[in-house]
């Protein structure tokens, strides 16, 4: 092509006038410079030109197939999951098999039901649910650390399985705590737990916490319980959830707990102690507190006076949400050889446990009734 310019212009130079030639000849040789500048200017341009176009090629073919979440580093992509609602985790999961494989990660649910869970669910509601599956597991790897550890080293979560078995690969994802969490959230599950002041404060049932059977409502943020009595179900709506706590001890409701505080308990002391009105009914624990001998002498005059009501083998517990008159006021329990006692009229008494957390005891205080009854 510059050859063909050059060439061009040196036949008009040949057409031109001796009279023109000198000025046409300047003129000529101006715009040659400028040719031979821009020449020089887009050569060695070219390469770069031809692999920015081939750039462009691919941009244009990745805007094609668009951006994929997957493509991001692990470590990206995992910090992005962590941040995630448990129900757009769960709907990322629905994305593709490498995000199904990720969203159903053991830590990012277990951290989703200690934060929204954790008050209320223990190892045995884990191994209650698990139960409630179609599927049993047959071998399983534990994952310690985690606050459902305890229950792991009976029952693994997490289960080692052949890629080519698919019953192996039902198993392990009916047991993962995705599906453990959908099911307490969606109120399929009905879980076990301990509710206080059963069947909305009633006063026969004040400052106790009885066991049953949870449900959640999502829709309206509150529980639905079922109770167990002499054969038949009573159902408890509308529970908030400061009414709720996890089962205290292992001791099913209708067993004496035993009792291994006792030769511990000294006036002041907060204790729980398992109370039911017959021997056909659950038990229900009750709150109360250690109190004084009546022969102490705490109300002397004397107040150098020396109690050694920690060494008596009585031990009296005291119910202040009653008056002072009233029957279910006091009792008086023996420290060796404990065993339930009452008759038919009062209820009766079994197993005692002392509160030592400050949580515990706060909690029970928060529902002491503002008028103590009869």
């Amino acid at each position: 092509m510059l050859f063909f310019l050059v060439s061009f212009l040196s036949f008009l130079l040949l057409l031109l006038k001796p009279q023109q030639s000198s000025k046409s000849m300047s003129n000529l040789w101006e715009s040659l410079k400028k040719l031979g500048v821009l020449v020089t200017r887009k050569r060695p341009r070219l390469g770069f030109l031809e692999e920015r176009e081939s750039n462009y090629d691919d941009e244009r073919e990745e805007e094609k197939k668009g951006f994929c979440l997957v493509d991001l580093p692990d470590l990206a992509l995992d910090s992005i999951l962590e941040k995630l609602p448990p129900l757009e985790l769960w709907r990322m999961c629905g994305v593709c098999r490498l995000m199904r494989e990720k969203g159903k990660s053991e830590h990012l649910w277990e951290k989703h039901l200690q934060q929204k869970w954790g008050g209320l669910i223990n190892g045995d509601s884990y191994k209650e649910w698990m139960r409630s599956q179609a599927v049993v597991p047959t071998t399983s790897r534990v994952r310690k650390g985690g606050f459902l550890s305890p229950l792991m080293s009976i029952f693994g979560h997490r289960l080692d399985h052949n890629n080519n078995d698919d019953e192996d690969h039902r198993s392990c994802s009916s047991f993962s705590l995705m599906n453990f969490y959908l099911s307490l959230e969606s109120g399929k599950f009905w879980f076990p737990a301990q509710v206080f002041n059963r069947e909305n404060g009633h006063v026969g049932f004040m400052l106790s916490c009885y066991d049953a059977k949870l449900s959640y409502d999502s829709t309206r943020d509150k529980f639905v319980a079922r109770y167990p009595a002499r054969g038949r179900t009573v159902i408890e709506e509308g529970i908030e959830w400061d009414r709720i706590r996890a089962p205290s001890v292992n001791t099913p409701p209708n067993v004496l707990h035993i009792s291994k505080c006792l030769d511990n308990l000294k006036p002041g002391d907060h204790i729980e102690i398992q109370w039911r009105k017959n021997k056909e009914f659950p038990y229900g624990w009750w709150y109360g507190i250690v109190g004084h001998l009546d022969s102490c002498g705490r109300n002397s005059l004397d107040f150098n006076f020396n109690c050694l009501c920690h060494t008596n083998e009585t031990v009296v517990l005291e119910f202040k949400q009653y008056s002072a008159g009233s029957r279910w006021r006091r009792v008086t329990v023996e420290r060796k050889d404990h065993r339930e006692i009452g008759n038919e009229t009062d209820g009766f008494y079994g197993g005692i446990r002392m509160l030592c957390r400050e949580e515990e005891i706060a909690k029970w205080k928060h529902f002491f009734p503002k008028c103590t009854i009869e």
